[in-house]
């Protein structure tokens, strides 16, 4: 139960710029109502990891060699449009990290979009998530913030985000694909 209230207000300080406009309600009814509102209107979505890059120039070719690129993995999502043409979702998503071990996430996504949900379309935004990881409190969750990208074509678009880190620790791409599912 701690958990889920530290993602609840994670992303309720995540979002509370895009829903300041309301005032009624406080921050923490807006977020919860704009993840609850996102989860009941969105369509499901699969998640596919596609690719871990981790920064060549942070690295050691030793260190790159001993990383695992390929995150073999998967997750389950519910995203929508909302009014404004903007995308959000909710998701899950578990995949092996650099060290060949399962990590495991839970979050929330936004991106202001452009282009057209039926054809080519672009999104810039971001992501409030807790992670899980064994090289990290040995699976004690962690929140995290990160920019997130996107370009689509229909109901299949690649996504991906930054992690930033210092001299042989983050600087890491992460790419995967999602599959849109319903409208």
């Amino acid at each position: 139960m701690r958990y889920l209230i530290t993602l609840v207000c994670l992303l309720g300080l995540a979002n509370t710029t895009v829903l300041a406009a309301e005032d009624d309600a406080s921050w923490f009814e807006r977020s919860w109502n704009s993840v609850a509102e996102t989860y009941t209107k969105g369509s499901s979505e699969l998640y596919v990891p596609a690719r871990t890059y981790h920064l060549r120039s942070a690295y050691s070719r030793e260190k790159i060699d001993s990383y695992q690129e390929n995150p073999h993995g998967l997750g389950y999502g519910r995203g929508h449009y909302d009014d404004k043409g903007n995308w959000s979702g909710v998701y899950a998503m578990g995949f092996q990290d650099s060290h060949f071990k399962p990590e495991w996430m839970v979050g929330y996504s936004w991106k202001a979009m452009w282009g057209d949900p039926s054809s080519w379309h672009t999104g810039l935004g971001y992501t409030a998530f807790l992670t899980t990881r064994a090289d990290i409190g040995r699976y004690t969750p962690v929140p995290g913030l990160l920019p997130v990208a996107s370009v689509g074509y229909k109901k299949v678009s690649l996504e991906a985000t930054y992690v930033p880190g210092a001299e042989g620790t983050g600087n890491i791409f992460f790419f995967w694909g999602k599959w849109t599912f319903g409208d």
